[in-house]
């Protein structure tokens, strides 16, 4: 079974006082033109996820086949678009799946982080899988570096089959590296950013591995994109949900909460918060006209949430639109016992499920958020499995890029990021950054 929405409380009523008009039809040209942009692009081979459904994992699968009883971890070496999609794809379907091969993510500089995961896992049945589309990424690169040297002092004669690497398939630092060095490689698309790589030997080949179907996987994104390419916006929910938080960010709404009433989808909505922030948060449109706009993306968790953020969400600024993500049927239940029975505290729980109980507080956030005009929709995943996952990491890639066609800006670049980076080679001593050093030393002064 395919998702399902709500987003009914996104519509003006008389709880949601200020929320979208149901009729639609004043956006038809902004809608249209949105989508002629994107059909121009896809034409100009500069949409490479719209692709990947169709993608040819053989390679893949035949990669695993030929390692996959050498080993039973397999370390990620990458950060942003390069480990999100990896680590919510995996935390979503390790309990569903009951996944005994495990997956660590190293996607960040902390040597605690670096330590843990050593600690954790038998070496020689560990493969490391570097991913970075330049080879160039200090952290990623960085951690590498030492894992390397870990390996070849542990196997001087054999080291190389536990590297595998996912770089540009024809430039790059990396691409030089396995090509002296003699590493297995996968490719990294051109035409594909790293927050829109979750479908790419980026995100399927650590998928594989510990044992996700990702043809399943890409038959659900196929599914959705295929309900996507209409320009009927009732028919396309990832252009109507776009547009709704367009009309919304317009409007002053310019926070994103993303909230899971599931553990296991906790992680896909940091995966979520790259891909809005990163896509959308820009200082320039189209024309160079400075805009400043952007929609900020919050993760919380449903229960937990509901006891550290919900009072903020309820009385603080009206200035978010939350969505809500519904698990219909977990593969693990447990019946509330009944015990107190002569207690009215906790007797009205026993005989129900734990389930019914989290989806019964979920309705609760809702209807709570409801009375106080709080604009809500609601995601449910019959299950989580790989094809309600494919078709909602499709639905969000379009949804960033139909938003971002919307308010003419570019959901592809990411130039703030830059700064920080040239700040880092400078501090760092790279070559070729003495002026930037120096411009930073007069500047911490």
């Amino acid at each position: 079974m395919s998702l399902k929405f709500n987003f009914k409380n996104l519509y003006k009523s008389d709880y949601i006082v200020d929320g979208v008009d149901l009729d639609l039809s004043k956006y038809k040209d902004e809608i249209e033109k949105a989508h002629q942009s994107i059909l121009e692009r896809r034409a100009n081979n500069i949409l490479g996820f719209y692709d990947l459904p169709e993608k040819n994992c053989s390679r893949i699968n035949s990669y695993i086949d030929k390692i996959g009883s050498d080993f039973d971890n397999i370390v990620v070496l990458g950060i942003g678009g390069s480990a999100l999609g990896n680590k919510a794809l995996y935390s979503a379907l390790r309990i569903e799946k009951g996944l005994h091969k495990k997956l660590f993510v190293a996607d960040n500089v902390d040597p605690t982080l670096i330590y843990d995961i050593l600690s954790q896992i038998e070496l020689k049945r560990t493969l490391f899988n570097v991913v970075t589309k330049s080879g160039t990424t200090a952290e990623t690169m960085s951690i590498f570096m030492i894992v390397l040297k870990i390996l070849k002092e542990a196997f001087p004669d054999d080291y190389k089959r536990h590297i595998v690497v996912t770089t540009d398939k024809e430039k790059g630092f990396l691409r030089k590296v396995l090509q002296d060095e003699g590493y297995y490689d996968f490719d990294v698309p051109d035409n594909v950013g790293g927050r829109f790589s979750v479908f790419t030997d980026v995100g399927l080949l650590s998928s594989a591995f510990v044992g996700i179907d990702i043809e399943k996987l890409l038959h659900g994104a196929k599914t959705m994109r295929d309900m996507c390419e209409t320009s009927d916006i009732e028919n396309n929910p990832a252009y109507l949900l776009g547009l709704i938080h367009y009309i919304y960010m317009k409007e002053g709404k310019n926070i994103s909460v993303m909230m899971p009433y599931s553990n296991a989808l906790y992680d896909m909505a940091d995966w979520y918060r790259q891909l809005w922030a990163e896509s959308l948060g820009k200082k320039f449109n189209l024309k160079g006209e400075e805009v400043f706009v952007g929609q900020t993306p919050v993760k919380a968790l449903g229960t937990t949430d509901q006891h550290s953020q919900v009072q903020l969400y309820r009385e603080g600024p009206n200035d978010k639109v939350f969505t809500f993500l519904t698990v219909e049927n977990f593969k693990h239940d447990y019946l509330i016992p009944h015990l107190y029975m002569d207690r009215d505290e906790v007797n009205y729980l026993a005989g129900q499920s734990i389930s019914t109980l989290l989806n019964t507080e979920r309705l609760a956030t809702e209807i709570a958020l409801t009375k106080s005009q709080r604009a809500n929709c609601n995601i449910m995943f019959p299950q989580i499995n790989e094809e309600n996952l494919g078709e909602f990491v499709m639905l969000y890639e379009i949804m960033t890029l139909f938003t971002g066609a919307l308010l003419e800006i570019n959901p592809l670049d990411q130039p703030g990021v830059e700064e920080g980076k040239i700040a880092t080679y400078a501090l760092m001593g790279k070559k070729g950054y003495t002026k930037e050093k120096e411009e930073i030393e007069e500047m911490l002064k």
